[in-house]
């Protein structure tokens, strides 16, 4: 590694805003990244110790109303199952989880109409009663200020709403006209505004993406200051628009997760599951360079493969109790532990 490199590793450790141009050296520069990954492992070691926390995902419908080019629940998809979970199903996930010792659940679904404000006000209300010691994060997609008010009113916790991209030609490039880059802006500050713990993210590698676009991804993720972070390998769906496109690569996708635990120290990082698709041993990669969530799937089996944002998804037939055994395993090989804990964003 050059000394430049490394000087621009620890000041980055050191808290300093890089330059676009510094951001784009550091990507997309070709070098031995071991430094850069100890630097963010003890930076993750320092605020998390070896902790890992567990989310348990509940996927509630593939029904979208976007036509997103990348995704495999997209609008225009006729090959897809549709599904929506009844309320009863989630609350049974939800029960299920508790028993197993996840103290999150993540729900999370396409942009469904059927699952109205008032619908998923009434499901929050009523997993937060039953289990007022755990965290609800919602993963629902694009809604107005007064949606997001009344779910964090009703007890949700947490939101998910990865941002894609940060450069506005490239937004349109991933998604279709009727959809706005402003206004995924718009819904991420309307959450940060009204209290909720907010995560964004992006793809890693999705088509046309250049090294100047991670650097922009970078720069806002800085100015932001979110609480979460989810980031992951573009893998392509054979029933979108881009299916030949090249899926991204483990070694970027490494790289900008220890960026990201450098840049936000405090932040809850997963080790997705895409991630563990690419590569066998990838979520354990993940959590050795500054992952420090897992997000092991508590929908029913039934449902998991139809629940296809991209192909070759892993662990779509094993039953909650088992995979959580195997990640157990796996997160204690990689040097670190599961606790049980809602496991709050320390920003």
């Amino acid at each position: 590694m050059n000394a430049e490199v490394q000087n621009i590793i620890d000041r980055l450790a050191d808290g300093d805003d890089l330059s676009i141009n510094e951001w784009i050296k550091i990507i997309g520069e070709d070098y031995d990244t071991t430094y850069l990954f100890d630097r963010a492992d003890g930076i993750r070691r320092k605020y998390y110790g070896t902790d890992v926390y567990i989310r348990g995902l509940i996927e509630i419908s593939n029904y979208c109303k976007n036509n997103c080019l990348y995704c495999g629940i997209r609008r225009d998809n006729e090959s897809v199952e549709r599904y929506r979970l009844s309320d009863e199903e989630i609350l049974e996930c939800a029960s299920s989880g508790y028993e197993l010792g996840f103290r999150t659940f993540v729900l999370q679904g396409g942009e469904d109409g059927a699952f109205s404000t008032k619908r998923v006000e009434s499901i929050v209300s009523s997993i937060k009663e039953k289990y007022s010691d755990c965290a609800v994060t919602l993963s629902l997609g694009e809604r107005e200020y007064e949606d997001y008010k009344m779910w964090f009113d009703a007890g949700a916790d947490r939101y998910l709403l990865r941002h894609e991209t940060a450069n506005r030609e490239h937004y349109y490039i991933l998604h279709p006209k009727e959809m706005s880059y402003e206004n995924r802006k718009r819904c991420l500050y309307d959450l940060k505004k009204i209290g909720f713990q907010v995560g964004c993210g992006f793809m890693v590698g999705s088509p046309f993406q250049e090294v100047e676009c991670l650097a922009e991804d970078m720069m806002f993720i800085r100015e932001f200051k979110p609480d979460m972070i989810g980031i992951g390998p573009f893998i392509s769906h054979a029933a979108t628009p881009f299916s030949d496109c090249e899926n991204g690569t483990l070694d970027l996708t490494l790289k900008m997760l220890a960026l990201l635990r450098l840049t936000c120290q405090k932040a809850l990082i997963p080790a997705t599951t895409a991630l563990g698709t690419i590569h066998p041993a990838g979520r354990e990669m993940g959590l050795k360079v500054g992952a420090n969530v897992v997000m092991p799937n508590l929908s029913p089996v039934g449902v998991r493969e139809k629940y296809s944002l991209y192909d070759n998804k892993i662990c779509t037939n094993e039953e909650a109790a088992e995979c959580i055994r195997c990640l157990e395993r796996r997160v204690e090989g990689a040097g670190y532990k599961i606790v049980v804990s809602k496991g709050d964003s320390k920003v």
